[in-house]
């Protein structure tokens, strides 16, 4: 599958390892083609250039570029689950083997790529009219690192 437009995320020598972590967490995702550096480099010959995947539908592109660049918060996928359990589900998962959590449902996985793992009514639950309500979910938002969907809903009550 080949989308207008895909996320292409730079890797410095695990782009393949990093595919088969994220097809294995997200359903509906799939292996894509991988492709290798030439003769002419500038990376080795034959190792990996980038690894096409699909993520739940989504085309993902990941190079190995070398250790030019690093991921940083100021780029993040977002994860909108529908309880907990499937947010539980997606946080251990990204979190796992050598992941660090934040605050408010944001965790780094062990490649250094930020995810939002949040509630999808989350929005709803910090928006609205109602901006005492907000300021009061907000703040035990800001608690967490995982989110508690029942203690953000209870701060909202």
């Amino acid at each position: 599958m080949q989308t207008k437009i895909a996320p292409f995320l730079w890797f410095n020598g695990n782009a393949e390892e990093a595919m088969h972590f994220y097809v294995s967490i997200f359903p509906n995702s799939r292996v894509g083609t991988v492709s290798r550096y030439p003769d002419t480099g500038p990376a080795p010959a034959g190792s990996v250039m980038t690894a096409q995947c699909e993520l739940n539908g989504q085309e993902f592109v990941l190079l190995n570029g070398g250790p030019h660049f690093k991921f940083t918060e100021a780029v993040s996928f977002l994860i909108r689950c529908d309880d907990q359990k499937e947010l539980d589900y997606y946080w251990d998962k990204l979190i796992a083997g050598g992941g660090a959590p934040s605050i408010g449902g944001w965790l780094k996985d062990k490649f250094g790529l930020s995810w939002q793992v949040v509630p999808r009514h989350l929005t709803d639950l910090v928006g609205g009219k109602d901006t005492k309500r907000a300021g009061l979910v907000m703040q035990a938002l800001l608690k967490m690192q995982k989110i508690d969907i029942a203690a953000l809903e209870q701060a909202a009550a």
